[in-house]
């Protein structure tokens, strides 16, 4: 992911969308009262604020009133910063209810027109049943603040309530959307975390049984070897102390018998070991292939991919992966070809598609990918390469096979 991408799925986060947009509107109503401040005429607030001052003999225009809800407005602006930055925090309902409904005191206070935005950040902060009330609730007030002082006909009421169902019903989609995908960010982020704890426990009990196979082996196949060795030196020993060098001489031929059956079974359980630790790559791409439906995956195996070394087979596995991946998600491809062949002690993986490509790509732009491909080869002693960006892509891998 690039540096724009991480920008971009930063600002899609409900916390800082609900805290841009209250800075937005600030900043909108700060300009508007400076232009009313300077003499320009400008829409004068209709909030409970301006409705009480009013009434008490005020004019809507009054300097004093405008000052006063632009303070209030800041005070408004504030509070949503501080409580849309609190939505992964653990914080009890009823509190979060108590400050929401003192921000939307405050909104309703500068002008009905605020409160959409206190609605979104209900739909984030609090349960989808209370937000949701929250919402239809904020409808009705909205409405009768509205339509009370027009005295309006029944038919301008009407219109009045479907256009407040539909601003404040989308704000509370739009909360509840955004609510949502975070929660799925950061419950993919727990998975993730998990996944890669299990592997890492599952790589540690996989080399410790494999210590456990080795010392077994070692103590069934050297423990009577050595044993029978050991008697035979003993014995070699004794006889030589005897004067005997006949018999000294016959021990000494049967300890060289020993030890050579022991060099032996010991080369013969080298070879199994190796032979037996040669992993089949082919089922786990077929595999691949087969789970991709969107996309054609044309794979070309021939025999070195049945025969490959952990390392190296793990290395190649995820490598393809990502290259079919990036394939499918990014450069919209309709067939990828996969092709694996042997090369001596070498194995060298090509990944083709048709996609969009990427002609403007270099390697000093390269993303999290295509790095993690080059790190994987230069690991194992090989390289990546990427030898067409357009059209379509094509990368090509080379190392060793038996790691």
């Amino acid at each position: 992911m690039t540096r724009f991408d991480r920008l971009l799925a930063r600002l899609a986060e409900p916390g800082v969308v609900l805290r841009l947009a209250a800075l937005v509107v600030c900043v909108m109503e700060l300009v508007s009262a400076g232009a009313a401040l300077a003499g320009a005429r400008t829409e004068p607030y209709d909030g409970l604020l301006a409705r009480l001052w009013s009434a008490a003999g005020g004019g809507v225009n009054d300097r004093g009133l405008l000052l006063l809800c632009v303070a209030l407005l800041l005070v408004f602006v504030a509070l949503m910063w501080r409580l849309a930055s609190q939505g992964g925090s653990v914080v009890a309902v009823n509190r979060r209810l108590a400050w929401l409904l003192l921000v939307d005191l405050l909104a309703y206070s500068v002008t009905p027109g605020l409160p959409f935005l206190v609605t979104a950040l209900a739909a984030v902060l609090l349960p989808a049943r209370l937000a949701l009330g929250f919402g239809f609730a904020q409808v009705l007030l909205n409405t009768g603040i509205y339509a009370a002082p027009q005295a309006a006909a029944w038919w301008d009421q009407f219109g009045l309530l479907s256009s407040m169902l539909a601003l404040h019903g989308l704000a509370f989609g739009l909360g509840r959307m955004a609510a949502a995908e975070s929660e799925k960010r950061r419950w993919l982020q727990a998975v993730l975390a998990e996944q890669t704890a299990g592997e890492q426990l599952l790589a540690e009990q996989m080399r410790y049984s494999e210590r456990m196979t080795i010392a077994r082996e070692l103590h069934d196949l050297m423990g009577h070897h050595l044993t029978a060795l050991n008697l035979q030196l003993q014995l070699g020993g004794a006889l030589l102390a005897r004067n005997d060098t006949g018999g000294a001489g016959q021990a000494m031929s049967r300890a060289e018998g020993v030890a050579a059956q022991l060099l032996a079974d010991v080369r013969e359980a080298v070879s199994q070991q190796r032979s037996s630790r040669r992993i089949n790559l082919s089922a786990a791409l077929q595999a691949l292939a087969e789970g991709i439906a969107s996309t054609r995956i044309e794979l070309t195996l021939d025999d070195a991919a049945r025969d490959l070394g952990p390392r190296t087979a793990h290395a190649l596995l995820r490598s393809v992966q990502e290259g079919v991946t990036n394939s499918v998600r990014h450069a919209g491809a309709r067939r990828v070809q996969v092709e694996l062949r042997g090369e001596g002690d070498e194995v060298s993986v090509s990944i083709d598609d048709d996609g969009r490509g990427a002609p403007h790509w270099h390697t000093g732009r390269a993303g999290n990918g295509l790095s993690g491909m080059t790190e994987r080869m230069t690991e194992l002693g090989g390289q990546m390469r990427v030898t067409r960006t357009s059209p379509g892509f094509r990368i090509e891998l080379r190392c060793p096979r038996w790691m």
